[in-house]
C-alpha cells in the first residue's frame, strides 16, 4: 500500500521524537564518561590500589560501551526518516505528483545526499559490508525502488556514457532495470541489463578504522563530475583522512599536458569500480573534455 504524505509524517514524527530522546542521552552519556575518566586520571596520579584502578577501568569501558550503542541507535533513527522521505517521494513520483526540480537545487541534493550517506563504523573484528565505500554490492545483489546507481546509457553517436540514474523498478522476468536519468532537464527512461548498472555505496566507509574499504592511491575509477550527473574516468589521487573528508581524484582530460585535469574532491558516494565503455574504443568513460 503507497506510502500516504499523512503516514509518512507521523512516522519521521514518532522518529523524530525518539531521535530526540537518543540526543539528550548520548550527551548524558558523554558527561558520565569524561566525569568517569578524570576520576581514572586522579587515581592513577594518587597511585590508587591497582584493584581500584581496574574498577575504574572496567567502569569506563562499560560507559564507552553504552554511550557508543546509543550513537549507533540515533543513526538508525536518521536512516530510517531517510527511507521514509525516500519511500514517500517514490510513492508521490508513481501517482504522478513529481515536483520539477531546478539544476541548482538537483545539484545540491546530490551532494546532501553524499554527506549525509550513513558512516559505517567497524566493531573490533567486524567485517566491512557490501556497498561501503569501496566494498562491491554481492552478485546477487538487487538494487531497491529509489535508490540511486550508474547507469550505462547510449549517447549521441551511439557512443556510451556512465550517468547518475534512479531505479523504477525491477523486472524480474527480463531480470533487467528500469531506469530513469536523475537530471530533471533530461528525465529519460531507460530499461538495462545488470550488467549496465552499478549499484552507488550505501554508506561511507570510516578512514580511521576501515582504511582498507577506501580504493588505494593510484587506482582508476569513475567518478562523478562536480556539478554534472556523469562519471568520468578518473585517478585516486588522495584517500580521505576522516570521515566527512572526499576522495581528491585527477579526470582524465585530453587537454591538459600530462592527460588528466588538476584534484578535485568527489565524496565516496560517487567513486565506484572502474568500467570500460565503448566510447573511443573501450577506453572508458571518456574525458571531461570531450563530455
Amino acid at each position: 500500500m503507497p506510502l500516504t504524505a499523512e503516514n509518512a509524517a507521523l512516522q519521521i514524527q514518532d522518529r523524530l521524537k525518539e531521535l530526540q530522546r537518543l540526543i539528550h542521552q548520548i550527551d548524558d552519556d558523554r558527561r558520565r564518561s569524561e566525569a568517569n575518566l578524570n576520576s581514572t586520571l586522579r587515581a592513577q596520579q594518587s597511585n590508587f590500589p591497582p584493584q581500584k584502578l581496574k574498577t575504574l577501568y572496567k567502569t569506563g569501558l562499560q560507559d564507552a560501551s553504552h554511550e557508543e550503542a546509543t550513537i549507533r541507535g540515533a543513526l538508525e533513527k536518521i536512516q530510517e526518516i531517510r527511507n521514509i522521505r525516500n519511500e514517500r517521494r517514490v510513492a508521490a513520483r508513481n501517482a504522478g505528483n513529481k515536483e520539477a526540480i531546478r539544476r541548482g537545487a538537483l545539484m545540491k541534493m546530490v551532494q546532501i545526499s553524499a554527506q549525509t550517506l550513513p558512516l559505517f563504523v567497524s566493531k573490533p573484528g567486524e567485517k566491512v559490508p557490501p556497498l561501503c565505500g569501496a566494498t562491491p554490492a554481492e552478485s546477487n545483489y538487487i538494487a531497491k525502488v529509489g535508490d540511486n546507481v550508474a547507469a550505462l546509457v547510449k549517447g549521441v553517436e551511439d557512443d556510451e556514457n556512465w550517468i547518475l540514474a534512479e531505479v523504477v523498478q525491477f523486472l524480474h522476468r527480463q531480470n533487467k532495470y528500469d531506469v530513469i536519468d536523475i537530471d530533471e532537464e533530461q528525465k529519460d527512461r531507460h530499461v538495462l541489463s545488470k550488467r549496465k548498472i552499478i549499484p552507488l555505496p550505501l554508506m561511507r566507509a570510516n578512514p580511521e578504522t576501515d582504511g582498507h574499504a577506501l580504493f588505494p592511491k593510484d587506482t582508476v575509477v569513475m567518478a562523478l563530475y562536480p556539478q554534472t550527473t556523469c562519471f568520468y574516468k578518473a585517478i585516486i589521487h588522495r584517500l580521505p583522512q576522516t570521515a566527512t573528508e572526499d576522495y581528491l581524484v585527477l579526470f582524465e582530460d585530453s587537454s591538459c599536458t600530462n592527460g588528466y585535469a588538476d584534484p578535485l574532491p568527489v565524496a565516496q558516494r560517487y567513486v565506484i569500480a572502474y568500467k570500460p565503455t565503448k566510447k573511443s574504443g573501450g577506453a572508458g568513460s571518456g574525458s571531461v573534455s570531450s563530455a
